[in-house]
Formats: C-alpha cells, sequence, structure tokens
C-alpha cells in the first residue's frame, strides 16, 4: 500500500485514521472495528463491504 494514498485516506463511517494489515489485505478502522477489503490493491471504501471485526480479533 502507497504511504501518500494511506496518509489521505479516512473511514468512510467516522473519517478517522486508518491502518493497513497487509497479512490480510484489508485496512483497519480503530474507532469503528471495520476492515474495508483491498482488491487488486484498490481499497474498497464502501461501509457495506467492510467486515465488522471481533471484539477478540487484535487490532
Amino acid at each position: 500500500m502507497d504511504k501518500k494514498l494511506l496518509d489521505i485516506l479516512a473511514c468512510p463511517v467516522c473519517k478517522g485514521p486508518l491502518l493497513y494489515k497487509k497479512d490480510s489485505d484489508e485496512l483497519i478502522c480503530k474507532l469503528d472495528r471495520l476492515a474495508y477489503p483491498v482488491r487488486d490493491d484498490i481499497p474498497v471504501m464502501l461501509e457495506d463491504e467492510a467486515r465488522q471485526l471481533p471484539a477478540e480479533e487484535d487490532v
């Protein structure tokens, strides 16, 4: 994930910062506990496409 792109992307729900997890190829919002997929190097920033992170999953 390009660092410049990551710096300008924000969670579409809370407008908070996102964290890139390379192993799962997802952008993580810690505040909302949502994981947005990255497909073919393109972040899918749709709330409907986001995965809710379970409480026991480490962020």
